[in-house]
């Protein structure tokens, strides 16, 4: 097999990683790896293909990611960011103690925990999460 296609083929694992790991990483190795077969393709020696390879994902890396995550965005808010500042109803009473406590919000069932007490039937706002819990404060 020549290194050409070899290279070929570190693209196509690094591309189908890039779409199977939410790493937004392997896209700079894809490009390296294609920019390399370029190279093996003109028949430069295998030790400077690797080099060449390793310093340009790296380089790719440093200087492309932290770009395109800025102008792509924080990514896809969770379900629970879009409910902070909300008000939502207490449906079970909050214990801080024991971590219980449940509340309605647009009309969705959540756990929910919160720094002092509260009483089933209080309103309350959420002012985050902790994974699925919602954290809240009394109105």
């Amino acid at each position: 097999m020549s290194l050409v296609v070899l290279w070929v083929i570190v693209a196509l694992v690094a591309g189908i990683l890039e779409v199977v790991v939410p790493a937004f990483g392997f896209i700079f190795v894809t490009l390296a790896a294609l920019a390399t077969a370029v190279l093996a393709w003109l028949q430069l020696g295998l030790a400077l293909q690797v080099v060449i390879f390793a310093a340009l994902s790296l380089a790719l890396i440093v200087a492309l990611r932290p770009v395109f995550l800025k102008r792509l965005g924080p990514g896809v808010p969770d379900r629970t960011e879009a409910l902070r500042g909300k008000l939502a109803e207490v449906t079970e009473s909050i214990d801080p103690v024991r971590g219980t406590g449940r509340v309605i919000v647009e009309g969705h069932d959540w756990a929910a925990r919160a720094p002092i007490p509260v009483a089933t039937g209080s309103r309350v706002r959420i002012d985050g999460a902790d994974g699925i819990v919602l954290l809240v404060s009394p109105v």
